[in-house]
């Protein structure tokens, strides 16, 4: 009878994470429920590859859970020799979770608002620069969608992370990035950067006055931070199921949905189908914007 011993949700980033939240708010909740250890093991590096590739070739029994992000999604686009088949070598469970992206810029930039913003970078092709966290990343990717959409020139400047592409930026160094709506928050509400548009369907409660790139008429560029759940490819279906549930019935409880909140994330939750559907959608879509784009990996 599943689960009979100890199960283990690999985090293939650092503590701290979105991924890595999610695992350490959910785990303790199914350990209750399972009457079995649920232990989180943060298995970083690579972007997320080396965590990734661990759980593709562990047994596939319902004892080793992967609990992922979007860059499940854009690393196959930027590698395409990675150590295993996004599709073949998993079996999707469950959407856990969203979290808004938004477009920020620094203060001393003259536009104003997201429309100004793009007849500013009209008007000065290949003069703006952008920061991201890294090349290839979410970020980096989702920033290259809105040039091709928008029809922009901006230039890319990588970082090492979130910290110095941030720093860069309230200094006023490049003039643009894109991220995650609750590492915008800090900065947005001291008045250290701008924000001109959020990438989400809907507008953020959170910043209300902030429009959707929707409403500014570009259509094809909602793109959120998601988080979700795989297991290793052949996975009995009972475990994925049961697994499904229980994680679904977490969603709906009111502590979980004000500590998902409290770190800038929608709950998800539906069928594995669901979240199949939205992995095979992601991969196609950075794959398109990498090679538009003419990204090639560090």
């Amino acid at each position: 009878m599943w689960p009979a011993r100890t199960i283990q949700i690999v985090v293939p980033y650092t503590p701290g994470t979105g991924a890595d939240i999610l695992a350490r708010i959910l785990g303790p909740k199914l350990a209750e429920r399972w009457k079995v250890a649920v232990v989180t093991d943060n298995r970083a590096g690579a972007s997320g590859n080396i965590g990734t590739d661990f759980v593709a070739k562990s047994a596939p029994d319902g004892y080793t859970l992967l609990c992922t992000a979007t860059s499940f999604g854009t690393n196959p686009a930027i590698n395409q020799k990675l150590p295993f088949d996004p599709i073949k070598s998993f079996a999707p469970i469950i959407l856990l979770a969203t979290s808004t992206m938004a477009v920020i810029v620094t203060q001393g930039l003259p536009a104003r608002s997201m429309r100004e913003f793009l007849e500013l970078a009209r008007g000065q092709p290949g003069k703006l620069y952008y920061s991201s966290p890294g090349n290839g990343g979410p970020q980096h990717l989702a920033m290259e969608l809105l040039k091709l959409d928008a029809r922009i020139d901006l230039v890319h400047v990588p970082y090492k992370g979130s910290g110095g592409a941030l720093a860069d930026l309230v200094g006023g160094h490049v003039q643009a990035m894109i991220v995650s709506l609750q590492t915008a928050a800090p900065y947005v509400q001291s008045g250290k950067l701008r924000m001109l548009a959020v990438m989400s369907a809907e507008r953020s409660q959170a910043f209300s006055e902030v429009p959707t790139l929707k409403e500014l008429g570009l259509a094809d560029l909602e793109v959120e931070t998601w988080y979700g759940v795989f297991a290793p490819a052949g996975t009995p279906q009972a475990a994925i199921a049961r697994v499904n549930a229980e994680m679904n019935a977490l969603l709906k409880q009111n502590e979980i949905r004000e500590l998902l909140a409290r770190q800038g994330m929608t709950p998800a939750g539906g069928t594995p189908e669901r979240f199949g559907d939205l992995v095979q959608k992601e991969l196609a879509r950075w794959l398109r914007v990498v090679a538009a784009a003419g990204i090639k990996a560090d």
